[in-house]
């Protein structure tokens, strides 16, 4: 389950307004305010719809790995392949450390 937080963050990440994300997840808007405000605690299913529409949008959410939760975006599969055609461009194999 997501936080209002994480929520707030995945709608700035994947530029998406309150509207928006309402009718993605089929829930209202006040719901969303007052989610992210954390003036109440939406119902499991609205948090599931809220977090399933981010995810759809291209948010990715982060669960405690010992560092903290959190989101990011998902890169796509074009942006996966260009990414790896530039790490693997030549070039000596050295380590990454900076001295």
């Amino acid at each position: 389950m997501i936080t209002g937080s994480q929520c707030r963050a995945a709608r700035a990440l994947i530029d998406f307004s309150r509207e928006r994300l309402a009718i993605s997840a089929g829930v209202s808007i006040e719901t969303i305010v007052h989610f992210e405000r954390k003036l109440a605690k939406p119902s499991e299913d609205d948090v599931f719809a809220l977090q399933s529409a981010l995810e759809t949008a291209g948010a990715v959410f982060i669960s405690d790995n010992g560092r903290g939760i959190g989101v990011r975006l998902k890169f796509t599969k074009s942006e996966a392949k260009r990414i790896s055609i530039l790490e693997n461009e030549g070039g000596i194999v050295a380590s990454d450390r900076v001295p």
